[in-house]
């Protein structure tokens, strides 16, 4: 399996829909607005970008530059990190959108969400741009704030402070099940 397509598809899965909109957007002048438009997926971009040439697994200073104009520093210094030692390498202290703990927490918290995230020390204003953003669904709601959340926090979000503020919030059950 190609490392450099291994590394789309973990960027692609990590995207939220705004997200992918401003990409789309930041990528009008290189593809043309009718394949734009029928773009659903971060993995349905990065073919396009492939197919036209403008990133490869050694050029990689365009798809660099969106992840820059997004703000999405974490995936930037995965592709740093790719481009240095050839291969894909998630932080090891870092939780992943992948990885267990969210998928538990967002599985098993649910109306309760942004008690959890107050004691994350997420802000009002963040969680109620994700509320505007996903407005009647709890649990997309849940998983944005908590990859913002990792987004905010880069290499200092930990697996222990999601389940030290999931048993602040009485959660134990919660944070029992992300600790197994």
């Amino acid at each position: 399996m190609d490392p450099f397509l291994t590394l789309l598809h973990s960027f692609s899965s990590s995207l939220s829909d705004g997200e992918l909109s401003s990409l789309k957007f930041l990528c009008r002048g290189k593809i043309g607005k009718r394949k734009l438009e029928s773009v659903r997926s971060g993995g349905e971009l990065f073919s396009i970008l492939l197919e036209q040439q403008l990133i490869a697994s050694h050029e990689v200073s365009f798809l660099e530059g969106l992840l820059e104009s997004i703000k999405r520093e974490d995936l930037v210094s995965q592709l740093k990190q790719f481009v240095e030692e050839g291969e894909v390498n998630a932080p090891d202290d870092q939780p992943d959108v992948h990885e267990k703990p969210f998928e538990v927490i967002c599985e098993n918290v649910g109306r309760d969400w942004k008690i959890l995230m107050r004691k994350l020390g997420f802000s009002e204003v963040k969680m109620d741009r994700v509320v505007a953003a996903n407005p009647f669904n709890l649990r997309e709601q849940l998983a944005q704030s908590l990859r913002e959340w990792q987004k905010w926090k880069g290499r200092d979000a930990k697996v222990t402070d999601l389940i030290k503020a999931l048993r602040g919030c009485n959660m134990n059950l919660v944070a029992d099940r992300v600790e197994q």
